[in-house]
């Protein structure tokens, strides 16, 4: 399972941890950028792993700013993104079992490193349920 992953500025330092703990797992993933601390816009990295998991090129994204807030309103603009906020790993089964989330966005400002990948490792391994969820999945589009 190829992971797209993005951040801007802000969630810079907590993606090259991710891309470390990533690889520790042997999770292949793919880079979009930021690649530096420079201000820059995060939507357009967003979009840019967002298309790659829309596209099937990535079958999931990870997503980091601030607050993951903005990275998941310009995520979750590209068809097919089902794109959550999360800052547990109960929300981030919750996203997966019931709504089937396909990008993960985290706040560098919000959890810490080690909660990140805790966050992540609840969100890859858990399965969708599919059953009532899936009538409702298939309604947002």
């Amino acid at each position: 399972m190829k992971i797209a992953i993005g951040s801007d500025h802000a969630g810079f330092a907590l993606k090259e941890d991710i891309k470390s703990y990533l690889a520790k797992k042997r999770i292949p993933f793919r880079d979009f950028g930021t690649f530096s601390l420079v201000p820059c816009d995060y939507p357009f990295y967003a979009k840019k792993a967002a298309k790659a998991v829309s596209s099937g090129a990535c079958k999931r994204g990870i997503l980091i700013c601030g607050s993951g807030i903005g990275m998941n309103m310009a995520a979750n603009k590209v068809k097919k993104i089902r794109a959550v906020v999360c800052e547990s790993p109960a929300t981030a089964k919750l996203s997966r079992r019931h709504n089937d989330s396909n990008v993960l966005c985290l706040g560098s400002r919000v959890v810490s490193k080690e909660k990140a990948f805790k966050i992540i490792d609840a969100w890859l391994k858990t399965p969708f349920e599919g059953g009532r969820h899936l009538r409702r999945v298939r309604a947002l589009g």
